[in-house]
């Protein structure tokens, strides 16, 4: 018996078919929402909606005025969540980002008292705008919440309302007053999405949308329990041996030592990814499989994701930086030579 013959005979077949339904109808919704504010970028839009459905993180990278805050805001008002927005500045601290005890005293009796003040990633949402701006050890409060979805002050440990969903700018490097993200913490990244300039046709349209109409207003499409729900339906999708095993010698031939690797790995690349790598693509890609109205990972899911859940991710050597090599170009070599198995 095939496994569509499985299905069909289950009893939660029908539940199963109406969530999934539902899951498309309100993806596309949200994607015809954004467009309203947002020109071109539908790659980007799609990307920063799996990393949510997965139930990660997104890093977004790109130069100052490619409507990195935009969308962001944008999105966040289609999902119906509380949103919160932290501007990371150089003078910024830690406690500025996870809230602080402070000392009370009761006008009536004169007592004091330790109270929390929660600070801004007590939210669903959290903007880390310009991430990159502040140093390490402002950066590294959002570790735990990213991770535990939980915050420890004083000792005293709080747990982040459900979803928790970080989206963070940065600015390449390269550019003046900005700090590299600590290893650790690219790590906690789902995906690091690169938002581009936009076309000639694309950027007529911005600038004739926006210097002569009022913003547009987006409506939100979706809930807190229903994103959960379809984060549950997302780790349902079918994962085959053959897909598994591809994802998983896929990233270790990424690591320099491995007998797999291809020789443009072992030339440029220092470090490779991780096992948390692997566990994010496939998870990744079973959302993209949703999205597309498949209930199981294609090969070419998981081809379709690694350079967005592995670019962070590579750490590079001295070679490539002397030859011009990316870690973007380093992956589309990998996959391109990486023999893929049968559907």
């Amino acid at each position: 018996m095939t496994y569509h013959q499985r299905m069909d005979a289950s009893p939660d077949v029908e539940r199963y078919r109406e969530q999934i339904q539902r899951f498309r109808e309100t993806h596309e919704r949200i994607r015809g929402q954004v467009r309203r504010v947002i020109v071109g970028q539908d790659e980007t839009v799609e990307q920063l909606l799996l990393t949510l459905w997965a139930g990660g993180h997104c890093l977004i990278t790109g130069l100052p005025g490619t409507a990195k805050t935009l969308l962001v805001r944008t999105l966040s008002a289609t999902l119906a969540l509380g949103f919160k927005r932290i501007q990371f500045t150089p003078d910024l601290m830690p406690t500025d980002i996870t809230g602080t005890d402070i000392l009370e005293e009761d006008a009536a009796t004169g007592h004091r008292r330790w109270t929390f003040s929660a600070g801004p990633i007590f939210t669903h949402v959290l903007l880390a705008d310009e991430v990159n701006r502040t140093p390490p050890k402002t950066q590294a409060a959002l570790l735990e919440a990213m991770q535990e979805g939980s915050c420890t002050v004083r000792g005293t440990t709080y747990t982040l309302e459900r979803p928790f969903f970080v989206l963070a700018t940065q600015n390449p490097i390269e550019l003046e007053g900005t700090y590299p993200l600590p290893e650790a913490q690219l790590d906690r990244f789902l995906l690091n999405v690169v938002l581009d300039y936009l076309s000639a046709a694309d950027e007529v349209t911005v600038v004739a949308r926006n210097t002569s109409e009022e913003p547009a207003v987006v409506e939100a499409c979706t809930t807190a329990e229903e994103i959960l729900s379809f984060r549950g339906l997302v780790k349902k999708v079918l994962l085959s041996d053959a897909a598994a095993r591809y994802a998983v010698d896929l990233l270790r031939a990424t690591r320099p030592a491995e007998p797999s690797a291809p020789e443009v790995v072992k030339k440029y690349v220092k470090y490779g990814t991780s096992v948390r790598a692997t566990q994010f693509l496939v998870l990744a890609a079973k959302a993209r499989a949703l999205t597309r109205g498949r209930y199981h990972v294609s090969v070419e899911d998981i081809q379709a994701l690694v350079l967005p859940v592995l670019r962070h991710r590579l750490l590079t050597n001295f070679h490539a930086e002397s030859d011009g090599i990316s870690a973007d170009e380093i992956l589309r070599r990998l996959v391109a030579g990486f023999r893929a198995p049968s559907e």
